[in-house]
């Protein structure tokens, strides 16, 4: 920053400038330090913490930039006057706001003076004191108990504030376990904030819709911006959180970027752009609320420049949004604290990148693609080959705004593509492969033919062995051998991520039910409680049901028909393709539902994946036998449904 200003570069200088013009990075102001900061319900004043924090964050800046010790010595002022001061953070539930919120700008801002040869130790140390006793108690409580609610009640930007504020006390605090705890909740927390959550949906082209879209733009774009600054702060620490589960971040803020903006001719993106059905604690979302439209805040600078100017990436929409703002000032309300452009602008990468992230999948029996593209790129050249590696042929070229393709036509085979960009140098270099099996295929084959031991083969050739445990045992099935399983905690686990990457499947499997409660499952795929896919003989009051769940139960998406008959064998089977799904009992079809999106994919990669046994500890066990447990890639036909249960 330093150099940039003083060579006048732009948008630095016009970065410096917007500090300068902000009141809250002046001399003339003093710290108002209160006891008590309350936030929600009568007599709030938190207030005062947050222009506090935002003037100690601009002096600091004022001074990493000018060299100039005033503004050291002023934000040291500030520092230590509240945590020589405050004791305590309370109002109504949003006290766990003012913690997460406030808390992560606060660290921010001594994070930046704890280099400063002025502020003495004893200071420093009082004030990770203040952080480790004050805030982080409030942040933790939140995102262990959610204030006591459903763990969908509270919307994304609750969890992230508080992860922001975990991360940040943890890092000024050099405390690796408050550090740990906030990057493993991001990574696989229950609520609405961490990866998978935020962003339930990720659309062709990489738009992923924001879990705060049907609520309003306002809250959607705080979101984002607290997303960022984990981010953030994560690279700093060696962590790339920006590109975790292939820029699953870039997703969100690229969505949440469209939905506020408009075309040439000034028509609103959000009116034409995806949107899947999401339901959670506060209702039903069907579409892309305009509540608050457009929301232009600060924040988009530093997601603009990581992923163009620091990785390469095309991020077109955040670019706008970034332009909208530029230059940040002051963050205003308190939400964010501003003077990105500053702070996080940086020279573009001297060359460009290849196109990224490619991924391939079947869904209705065509071939989806969708990548990341290229930040210099014009438009996009997609390839196929029938070998690893290539040669490759062109299947499409002069690609551009949304980068997806869908190919067809193709006879069944296993293909592999890869995408070039177009640039004023030339072509990029090839991305990396994306293999897709079209037509069907055997993905797990479990034949439980064997007599001894406790490893179930995949005879499909994919190597998904399976194990026995808790006393599973091998019996007479249907066919040659069988597994037995007590209903008391026998169960078969499969290998962890074995439904990554599939859309269009088929799941075929023979059942000798002894009976027994609701919820016992024939199988269940999933990571907990939050995302998973199952199969139940019988459901409270649904008889055999298939479903699959995105958001700890809420909107999941289901097949349901009469119970399974006790004491004989039946063949059920489940099918998806594109986003109809059916599901056969003896090789008829019982059901079929045609609004089934939630693809197994969308799971992400799952680690409890189990026959006979729930995710829900509270479920009971399957009791009885399983035979001939088959996973297709792919969606089998009626007639070769039939023909697998003759």
């Amino acid at each position: 920053m330093r150099s940039k200003v003083a060579a006048g570069a732009q948008p630095w200088t016009d970065g410096w400038n917007a500090l300068l013009g902000t009141g809250r990075s002046h001399l003339n102001n003093s710290p108002r330090p209160l006891q008590t900061v309350i936030r929600g319900g009568a007599d709030s004043n938190f207030a005062q913490l947050y222009i506090d924090v935002a003037r100690a964050y601009q002096l600091a800046l004022r001074w990493k930039v000018s060299g100039d010790s005033a503004y050291a010595n002023k934000a040291v002022e500030f520092l230590n006057a509240w945590s020589s001061t405050l004791t305590s953070i309370t109002g109504n539930a949003d006290r766990f706001l003012a913690a997460g919120i406030y808390g992560f700008q606060f660290a921010n801002a001594a994070e930046i003076m704890r280099s400063y040869a002025g502020w003495a130790a004893a200071d420093l140390q009082r004030f990770q004191s203040m952080m480790l006793n004050v805030f982080y108690p409030l942040s933790h409580q939140f995102l262990e108990q959610h204030n006591g609610a459903d763990i969908t009640n509270y919307w994304a930007n609750w969890d992230q504030c508080n992860l922001a504020a975990v991360l940040a006390i943890g890092v000024l605090c050099d405390r690796e376990d408050l550090y740990n705890e906030a990057v493993s909740y991001y990574r696989t927390g229950r609520g609405n904030g961490s990866s998978s959550q935020a962003v339930p949906f990720v659309h062709s082209g990489y738009l992923g819709q924001w879990q705060e879209s049907s609520r309003d733009q306002g809250h959607c774009t705080l979101g984002i911006g607290l997303a960022g600054v984990f981010c953030e702060m994560a690279w700093n620490q060696g962590d790339d959180f920006y590109g975790y589960d292939n820029n699953r971040f870039l997703a969100g803020a690229e969505y949440v970027a469209k939905s506020n903006l408009s075309d040439a001719n000034g028509n609103p993106y959000y009116t034409a752009m995806p949107f899947d059905t999401y339901i959670n604690k506060q209702g039903t979302g069907t579409g892309i609320s305009p509540a608050g439209l457009p929301s232009i805040r600060p924040g988009w600078e530093m997601i603009y420049n990581h992923y163009v100017n620091r990785r390469g990436l095309a991020a077109p929409f955040c670019a706008q949004m970034a332009a909208k703002v530029r230059a940040e000032g002051d963050g205003g309300n308190g939400d964010q604290l501003g003077g990105g452009t500053l702070a996080f602008s940086r020279d573009p990468l001297a060359a460009s990148v290849a196109p990224s992230g490619l991924t391939a999948r079947l869904v209705g029996g065509k071939v989806e693609l969708s990548w990341w593209g290229t930040a210099t790129a014009t438009s996009y050249t997609v390839l196929r080959s029938t070998v690893a590696g290539g040669p490759y042929s062109t299947v499409a070229s002069g690609i551009s705004g949304l980068l997806t393709y869908t190919d067809s036509g193709m006879a069944p085979n296993t293909y592999y593509y890869a995408v070039t960009a177009q640039t004023a140098a030339g072509n990029s270099s090839v991305s990396a492969e994306a293999r897709v099996v079209t037509g069907t295929a055997p993905h797990t084959v479990l034949q439980f033919s064997e007599t001894q031991g406790t490893t179930a083969s995949d005879t499909s050739g994919n190597a998904r062995h399976a194990s026995l445990l808790n006393g599973a045992q091998w019996t007479a099935g249907k066919q040659g051998n069988a597994v037995l399983l007590d209903g008391v905690d026998d169960y078969v686990a499969l290998p962890a991520k074995l439904m990554d990457g599939v859309a269009d499947f088929t799941i075929a499997v023979r059942v000798f039910w002894d009976g027994g409660r609701n919820w016992a499952r024939i199988f269940d795929f999933g990571s907990g409680t939050t995302h998973y896919m199952f199969l139940t003989p019988q459901a409270a009051g649904a008889g055999l049901r298939f479903s699959i769940s995105l958001a700890n139960g809420w909107g999941d998406q289901s097949l349901s028909s009469a119970p399974l008959p006790s004491g004989q064998w039946v063949h059920v089977a489940v099918t998806l393709s594109g986003s109809t799904g059916t599901l056969y009992v003896n090789g008829s079809a019982v059901a079929t539902n045609s609004q089934m999106t939630h693809a197994p994919f969308r799971m992400r990669s799952t680690t409890q994946n189990w026959i006979g046994r729930s995710q829900y500890s509270a479920d009971p066990y399957f009791n009885g036998k399983i035979d001939d447990f088959r996973i297709y890639n792919g969606a089998l036909s009626a007639a070769e449904v039939a023909a697998l249960a003759t």
